[in-house]
C-alpha cells in the first residue's frame, strides 16, 4: 500500500469538496432534516460512489491516453464550467 498516495489524494480530495455545493447540500439537509447520522451516510455512500466512477474511468483512460492529455481535457472542462457559470448558464 502507498501511503504517499493515500494522504496525497485525501488532502487533494479533501481541500477539493471543503465548501463546495456538495457540503452546502449536506448542511442544508442536515438542518431540514434533522438527522445528521442519516445525511452522513448518504453522502458518504454518493462520494464513495462518484469516486469509484472517477477512479475506474481515470484508471481506464490512463492505460489509453498520455496524461498530459488527460489533465489538458480536465483543465478544459474546468474553464468552460466556470465560464458558464459567470454567464449564468449553471
Amino acid at each position: 500500500m502507498d501511503w504517499r498516495v493515500i494522504v496525497t489524494t485525501f488532502g487533494v480530495i479533501f481541500l477539493a469538496e471543503m465548501g463546495d455545493k456538495t457540503q452546502l447540500a449536506a448542511v442544508t439537509m442536515a438542518a431540514q432534516t434533522n438527522k445528521p447520522w442519516a445525511v452522513l451516510i448518504g453522502a458518504s455512500v454518493a462520494l464513495a460512489c462518484v469516486s469509484a466512477i472517477g477512479v475506474v474511468v481515470g484508471g481506464a483512460l490512463g492505460h489509453y491516453l498520455p496524461i498530459v492529455w488527460i489533465k489538458r481535457t480536465a483543465a478544459i472542462a474546468f474553464i468552460a464550467i466556470g465560464v458558464l457559470i459567470l454567464i449564468g448558464k449553471v
